[in-house]
């Protein structure tokens, strides 16, 4: 089996993706069995100025600095389980010193899989108003839909002072379920949580349109890569092709 490197940029979507990933080996291998994972964080609030800056450079390289670790330690892939981070880990630049999936490359393909054609995008507003979701989904013929700017404010707050400490409300709750109404009614045929703590708040049965777990489902595949059952990836950081 392989050896996963989990970079984590945000705390609770990485824990996430980490309890996801070894609870795919307690489901297939048997009890307490998974592949190997390291998994190495540097404090999201060294990157938080250049986020609000736009200055991706210095995130792209804190990024880096992650993925040399886990190479380090043994690891021989990685995932970053966070959405927003990909937008520094497309910057060019030197390759990242593993392969890694690309969480938006796995979300866009399962939702091709599922015959999707509209797809709303819920993260924070970095990543709900740049490109990687639109350019991903669009790769494969979908489109790509965000909420109105209120709306997208509301989701970006709530992320921020609730979801990245560990807080999730019920009022919180209701209102991003509104925004997903809202979405449904502009045509979405599904929902891509894209922030990875947002499945912690919004459940399948809590949402009025089928969802797109972007943390399990990038767990999902690295299990699948840790045990051979798909190949190893081939992206380094950089622009996306295809």
């Amino acid at each position: 089996m392989r050896h996963l490197g989990v970079l984590a940029h945000s705390a609770e979507g990485a824990a996430l993706c980490f309890l996801a990933f070894c609870q795919e080996g307690f489901a297939e291998l048997g009890a307490h069995e998974h592949p190997d994972v390291t998994l190495d964080c540097i404090a999201l609030a060294r990157s938080m100025p250049s986020w609000d800056a736009g200055d991706h450079p210095p995130i792209r390289e804190t990024l880096a600095q992650s993925v040399r670790r886990l190479a380090r330690a043994g690891a021989e892939f990685f995932v970053c389980p966070d959405n927003t981070a990909h937008m520094a880990l497309e910057l060019p630049g030197e390759d990242l010193a593993l392969p890694g999936l690309h969480i938006a490359e796995v979300v866009a393909g399962r939702a091709a899989r599922d015959g999707r054609r509209r797809v709303g995008v819920l993260g924070t507003r970095y990543l709900m108003e740049g490109p990687v979701y639109p350019e991903a989904l669009a790769r494969r013929g979908l489109d790509a839909v965000i909420p109105g700017p209120g709306d997208r404010e509301l989701v970006d707050r709530v992320i921020f002072e609730e979801l990245l400490n560990g807080v999730f409300a019920e009022p919180s709750r209701r209102e991003y379920g509104r925004v997903i109404s809202r979405l449904a009614e502009r045509g979405c045929d599904a929902v891509a949580l894209v922030c990875t703590e947002i499945p912690l708040l919004v459940t399948p049965a809590a949402s009025p349109l089928p969802t797109l777990d972007s943390t399990r489902l990038l767990a999902r595949a690295a299990f699948e890569v840790a045990v051979g059952r798909r190949p190893l990836p081939s992206w380094r950081g950089g622009p996306v092709e295809g």
